[in-house]
């Protein structure tokens, strides 16, 4: 197979390489290669790179400004991405390829064809709306011309027993020699057993999963907290997932770290208290964190409640009668905290020995992390890859 041929000497090229999230997966999925070239213009993110790999080449430069000669020069086999995705989250504009943000990636589709010796695989990392984009269709386009056979998915951290929500739409691509979308498709379901059935193998073949988020009922009777019954019980059922492991297993030792730096002020309290998302030690579920966590509260990341004995609806029933100091002492029985930059790492799939440069700030920290990916998602992507 010609997968297997390649694997000893697999030369990688890992673009819009952040904090190494893909080097990291790399390593995790136990398939011998050598990354010959990370390339970032973040230079937050270049630093922590750094000092996690101290020998592996960094490009300190934009993609767009290396040129075919240079690509060559490099002789990969394989292509490891994330492309910029705020041209296509919900929450933006979505300029899609509009966006100055995607010349690079449009620069990579390019290039690719021109290069003397194409890479034999291609794994690429998005959010949930590039699977609808026009850079996803030219991507599409692009692939089929060179000879690639690929592979879409959309998967979240949970499939893997991550107590996490991080939809992401993937691509994994091979140079002709196998029919990917037949031959991928039952392992894919093997490797992420929360998945739907697989799409008919044809262009696209994206693959549902089941966490998708539900559309809020808007007629729904509002529970304390400001949440549906639908919310509640959708938040019930993934607490009782035993395929799903607890937060608990992903927190630091309390005597490891100074918690009260991470509790939540009275301000963020009494400002945000209703629409925070409160988990347990010993829940199965997390929303996203995303790079606005720790300074802003609202859809950036759920926070933990420390105090477990304390129920949250004696908490919240009734709080909005209360004058403001009383709102306070209520919400301060629960010891509500900020997840830690390393407990996110944790929940995203970093190893233990990945760590940040001391002069990193937390805010800093999590920027970063939010702008990353899940490690264990895209190693087990990886090893379908070269199965």
């Amino acid at each position: 197979m010609e997968a297997c041929r390649v694997m000893g000497d697999l030369r990688v090229l890992e673009l819009y390489s952040g904090i190494g999230g893909m080097h990291y997966a790399l390593k995790e999925s136990g398939i011998p290669a050598q990354v010959v070239a990370a390339v970032d213009i973040n230079t937050t993110a270049n630093q922590i790179y750094k000092h996690n790999f101290p020998e592996t080449p960094l490009w300190n430069k934009t993609i767009e400004g290396i040129t075919l000669d240079d690509f060559n020069k490099l002789s990969f086999n394989m292509v490891m991405m994330s492309p910029p995705c705020q041209p296509f989250t919900r929450i933006g504009l979505q300029g899609d390829i509009a966006d100055p943000r995607t010349k690079s990636f449009l620069y990579i589709l390019d290039i690719l064809p021109r290069l003397s010796k194409p890479p034999h695989f291609i794994l690429l990392e998005n959010v949930k709306g590039f699977e609808k984009s026009s850079a996803r269709d030219l991507l599409v386009k692009t692939l089929i011309q060179c000879g690639y056979n690929f592979q879409e998915i959309m998967v979240s951290p949970t499939s893997v027993g991550i107590p996490n929500s991080r939809l992401r739409y993937f691509l994994i691509a091979k140079l002709s020699g196998g029919d990917l979308n037949i031959q991928t498709s039952s392992e894919i379901s093997d490797v992420f057993p929360h998945l739907a059935d697989s799409a008919p193998p044809t262009h696209p073949s994206v693959l549902s999963v089941a966490e998708q988020v539900k559309e809020e009922n808007p007629g729904g009777p509002v529970l304390y907290k400001r949440e549906t019954r639908t919310d509640a019980q959708r938040k019930t059922t993934q607490n009782q997932d035993p395929s799903v492991r607890q937060i608990q297993d992903f927190l630091e030792p309390e005597l490891d770290v100074d918690m009260k730096q991470h509790l939540l002020s009275p301000k963020t309290l009494l400002r945000y208290g209703a629409i925070l998302d409160i988990v347990r030690p010993k829940c199965r579920r997390s929303v996203c964190f995303t790079k606005g966590y720790g300074r802003y509260v609202e859809g950036t990341g759920s926070v933990l409640q420390c105090c477990t004995e304390t129920q949250i609806d004696s908490v919240f029933n009734g709080l909005d009668q209360l004058s403001e100091e009383e709102k306070l002492q209520q919400l301060l029985k629960l010891k509500l905290r900020y997840f830690t930059p390393r407990e996110v790492a944790n929940l995203m799939g970093f190893p233990p020995n990945f760590s940040f440069p001391g002069e990193i700030s937390t805010i800093q920290r999590y920027r970063v992390l939010g702008n990353s990916l899940n490690v264990v998602v895209v190693a087990k992507l990886l090893q379908t890859l070269l199965s």
